[in-house]
């Protein structure tokens, strides 16, 4: 807190700083980089979210609202939006700019969208252009005037509205890139709600009041109420729940194993003891929890479908949930689209526990009660391994043996990227708010390393609705062919779904206004942080 009332000062709050509205969070996975075009991660996203603006963004109900587009046409043809901007957006003062600031124009999003696409930046979020006209390494972005922006895609692809929510797609000055330089992720300018202040990696981030802020409540009062952010990034979980219990945290994200029964019941409530001081909200949370088996020809005994469907029925997930998870998130019984999606089915015909189905697969497959089965390897890392131990002491109860092999984070992923883990535990996360985004990890045309299909699943009758789907521009269609995809997924069980998570923010009682939504977006404008008597 001192860090925070010193830098406050430097900006001119003196002794005011008692007064001061402050919001405190901890990042215990770091922030890499506080230049959208990198913001691949939660942490990097949510410091992004309070930074930066784009065309549009996504309300409590995923819903898409304007931003700095005050509104957007799409051709009858599916292939050109158009968009027009506010004249009242302003990026952050900064000394890059002549004139300390200026307005934000069409031109800035050719610019922008054009360093996402530029190889020689790097940017992960370079495939949300895939779809967009190029010609001779020229995509089609364009500014007709300062306040009309245009793309145009190669085919229509209905999910791309909402793609443009994501902090890539973010507007940066051409003049504080070139300023900074390599720089830029250490000193951001962008049009966001809070401007930088300072930074001191792995110590504190702080972020200021924007005052120029372009967005307003209903009664017309700018925002953001706060005056500062201030982000720490403390690594041990189990010392940010001292802080957090302390007071010395306003929020605290998701749950730990170091005091998830400290905090919550068994059925997932918050504690007696807490309940007086501390809020608790909860949401779905678009994200899917499973275990992926490599499906080439000659990847095992994991090539025959029975097998595969005898692993998802050998184990509890609702058990699972209660005893290891505290009921926090929904037992992955409905297919790989998670609750709070279009397109999640309850009907999908999933795995729930039995253990007689199981050893009939197995039975039917040439190994019955598991003889003649081979070890079956299954890849993890350590913040997984209490559920893969309980899938391991399930499954040998149907004669299945697991061995499990656990790993660095960056290693399994390395292993998932280049087919050398025979069964491994991911998880998908939305990147935007369509069940397309599930879909494609088992499109055969994007096996890794290229695309996100870890388990290398190819089924001909799956590509084929899968075009059909990005080409549907009624939603209603569309999310009939995601019901038959999520079916057809789920009889060939290429993956085994452990669970569909769930959002948890906790809060002291004092902090008011704090939003989300479904992808776990850190809304703070019109957070208030009430004062004690």
């Amino acid at each position: 807190m001192a860090f925070v009332a010193a830098l406050l000062v430097g900006c001119g709050a003196g002794n005011r700083n008692a007064d001061k509205q402050i919001f405190r969070y901890n990042e215990s996975a770091g922030i890499a980089s506080l230049d959208p075009a990198f913001a691949k991660d939660q942490a990097m996203i949510w410091a992004s979210q309070q930074l930066f603006n784009g065309l549009i963004q996504l309300d409590t109900a995923l819903v898409v609202q304007p931003a700095i587009a005050k509104r957007w046409e799409i051709s009858p043809d599916g292939l050109t939006y158009t968009f027009t901007l506010r004249k009242d957006v302003f990026f952050h003062r900064n000394a890059c700019f002549a004139e300390g600031t200026r307005r934000v124009v069409a031109s800035d999003f050719v610019y922008s969208f054009g360093r996402i696409v530029d190889e020689r930046v790097a940017s992960p979020g370079r495939w949300i252009f895939d779809n967009v006209q190029s010609t001779n390494g020229q995509y089609a972005f364009s500014a007709p005037n300062d306040t009309t922006f245009v793309i145009r895609l190669k085919q229509p692809f209905a999910p791309f509205l909402g793609m443009l929510g994501m902090p890539y797609c973010s507007v940066v000055p051409h003049e504080a890139v070139e300023h900074y330089g390599a720089d830029f992720r250490q000193n951001p300018v962008g049009t966001g709600p809070f401007r930088f202040q300072k930074w001191k990696e792995n110590v504190k981030l702080v972020l200021q009041r924007n005052p120029r802020y372009f967005e307003r409540d209903a009664q017309g009062q700018r925002l953001p109420y706060l005056d500062a952010v201030a982000v720490t990034f403390i690594i041990d979980r189990q010392t940010v729940f001292l802080e957090f219990v302390k007071g010395n945290l306003d929020f605290m994200n998701s749950l730990d194993a170091s005091y998830k029964d400290e905090l919550l019941t068994q059925t997932g409530q918050l504690r007696e003891k807490y309940a007086d001081r501390i809020h608790m909200a909860s949401q779905p949370y678009l994200n899917t929890e499973y275990l992926g088996f490599l499906m080439d020809k000659n990847s095992s005994v994991l090539a025959d479908r029975r097998v595969r469907q005898a692993i998802n029925y050998a184990f509890d997930r609702r058990k699972m949930m209660k005893y290891l998870r505290n009921n926090v998130g929904m037992p992955g019984c409905y297919g790989f689209i998670p609750a709070g999606l279009p397109g999640f089915d309850t009907t999908v015909g999933g795995y729930e526990y039995n253990q007689t189905k199981a050893k009939q697969l197995l039975a039917e497959a040439g190994y019955p009660n598991g003889k003649g089965l081979p070890a079956l390897t299954l890849s993890t890392t350590a913040t997984y391994l209490d559920l893969c131990k309980y899938v391991q002491q399930q499954l040998g109860l149907a004669g299945i043996a697991i061995n499990i092999d656990v790993n660095p984070p960056g290693a399994l992923r390395e292993q998932m990227a280049q087919s050398k883990a025979q069964w491994f535990r991911g998880s998908w996360i939305a990147d935007y708010p369509d069940a397309e985004n599930y879909l494609s990890l088992f499109y055969s045309k994007n096996f890794a390393p290229q695309g996100p299909n870890y388990t290398h699943f190819a089924n001909a009758e799956f590509d084929r609705i899968y075009q059909q789907s990005k080409a549907e521009t009624n939603d209603s269609a569309r999310n009939e062919l995601y019901k038959r995809m999520n079916k057809l997924v789920t009889d060939e069980a290429p993956v085994v779904v452990l669970y569909y998570d769930q959002i948890l923010h906790f809060t002291h009682k004092n902090v008011k206004g704090l939003r989300s939504n479904a992808m776990n977006a850190l809304d703070l404008r019109r957070v208030i942080i009430e004062k004690s008597n």
